[in-house]
């Protein structure tokens, strides 16, 4: 592999987590202002919508651009993991909104399960990448 990948490889995965970075600040903003609107009933879903974003998607990217990774993630990969980490952020802003309408519906329990569904599988599909990239390189 050579320097020039690495460095592409940085780039791209720090692309990424500002990416993510604006995702968690369009969430947290809209929380703030759905807060401001909902006659000052809270839902601690709503406040904290932007915690997946930021903790599932700028973090893990930031650190991808900080460690020179051997291999970006494929597109498979990655459109499995990003599906995943906007399942939870969906699931929990729509939770938020159940509760602050004052109802509850519990279909919205799916929306964990098809989160870690998505995310795992993104993650074991990185992890196979690299593991068929290190017998090749035999």
């Amino acid at each position: 592999m050579y320097i020039s990948d690495i460095e592409a490889a940085a780039k791209r995965a720090s692309r990424t987590a500002f990416v993510y970075l604006l995702v968690s600040l369009f969430c947290a903003l809209f929380g703030a202002v759905y807060e401001v609107f909902s006659h000052e009933v809270y839902s601690f879903y709503m406040i904290y919508a932007f915690a997946f974003p930021l903790a599932g998607g700028t973090l893990p990217f930031f650190l991808l651009s900080m460690v020179p990774v051997p291999k970006y993630p494929c597109a498979l990969a990655r459109n499995l993991y990003h599906s995943g980490i906007a399942t939870f952020t969906v699931g929990c802003t729509m939770r938020g909104v159940l509760e602050i309408y004052g109802t509850a519906n519990f279909l919205t329990n799916g929306y964990w399960l098809v989160g870690i569904a998505l995310s795992a599988a993104g993650i074991i599909a990185y992890l196979i990448q690299l593991r068929c990239r290190d017998k090749t390189d035999l």
